[in-house]
């Protein structure tokens, strides 16, 4: 059996982490087009590594949740696995999934805008910001996809094979409102996957869903186990 999931913040709140998007999300608090824009970085690049280093402070005390445990645990049962994630978190990897795609990069990962060389820091806080490529001397931006640029191509062309191939198609914690990764459920229902949705709330993908299990992921997909 071909299991694809798709994972969204929800799955992450659990955790402690803040979503984007619904009434606590930090679009709510924060400006997206001043924080998260090439443009934004480029005009105040103290004022972007700072809201990114207060993230990473958050997430570095975090602990992967239930559901984080639960689909590392699918991997084990299921060979033909795979998890697309539009989180940059690192957490999935934490609970133990190795078989992960990040669409929108990883939050530990730091690039270099002057020479391309990219590399993980998992320190938090950083001891300097904006920090400094340790090659070059260039500005770091963070690893992540932000407004206005492409996902990485390899990773969402990845994510669409998958998603065409999928028996059963599962998807957790996302308001499905972000494309081209909300497409990514629909891609599979088409080639003939049963869905399956967890989420506490209705989503565009609940009426498409063979399965919709309204309640938050470290349970829902307790109960997804139990079905597969």
């Amino acid at each position: 059996m071909k299991i694809r999931v798709l994972t969204g913040a929800g799955i992450s709140a659990e955790s402690g982490i803040p979503t984007f998007r619904g009434k606590d999300g930090l679009w709510n608090k924060y400006d997206p087009t001043e924080l998260a824009t090439p443009e934004a970085f480029q005009k105040d690049p103290k004022l972007v590594w700072e809201w990114y280093d207060w993230r990473r402070q958050l997430i570095a005390k975090a602990e992967p949740n239930e559901g984080h445990k639960v689909l590392a645990q699918m991997e084990e049962n299921f060979p033909d696995f795979w998890l697309v994630t539009q989180n940059v978190d690192g957490l999935h990897q934490r609970a133990g999934s190795k078989k992960v795609i990040e669409l929108h990069g990883n939050i530990w990962k730091v690039r270099c805008i002057g020479c391309g060389k990219e590399d993980y820091d998992y320190r938090a806080p950083l001891p300097e910001i904006p920090p400094e490529c340790d090659s070059c001397g260039g500005l770091l931006r963070p690893g992540v996809v932000w407004f206005g640029e492409s996902l990485p191509v390899d990773a969402l062309q990845r994510a669409y094979e998958l998603s065409e191939d999928a028996d059963v198609f599962i998807v957790v914690g996302t308001s499905a409102q972000v494309y081209p990764a909300a497409e990514l459920p629909f891609v599979a229902k088409r080639r003939g996957a049963k869905l399956i949705e967890v989420n506490p709330e209705e989503t565009p993908v609940t009426p498409y869903a063979d399965v919709s299990i309204r309640e938050s992921a470290s349970t829902g997909l307790r109960k997804v186990l139990e079905l597969l």
